[in-house]
């Protein structure tokens, strides 16, 4: 929406709001540790749909419903794993 995106992955690492994991040998805590990753994500997309809303941006608000769609769906399986 008229920004450049960052080109090399140490620049999102260093802005990125979800940090990398360290070694994890527990598959409960790495399922929960990607619960926790899909809240921010989808809180982020859920700002860009509000944006591409205002901005009229149909395209992008189409793209960004149908990305949260998806991950809500992916959410629901993970929290029906650790249940």
């Amino acid at each position: 929406m008229g920004d450049t995106p960052e080109h090399n992955y140490s620049e999102y690492a260093k802005t990125s709001t979800i940090k990398e994991s360290e070694k994890i040998s527990d598959g409960v805590k790495a399922v929960e540790q990607i619960l926790e990753s899909f809240k921010t994500v989808i809180l982020l997309q859920r700002e860009m749909l509000d944006l591409s809303e205002e901005a009229n941006d149909e395209g992008t608000n189409a793209l960004m419903s149908d990305y949260i769609r998806m991950q809500e769906k992916l959410v629901w399986m993970y929290a029906s794993f650790l249940h």
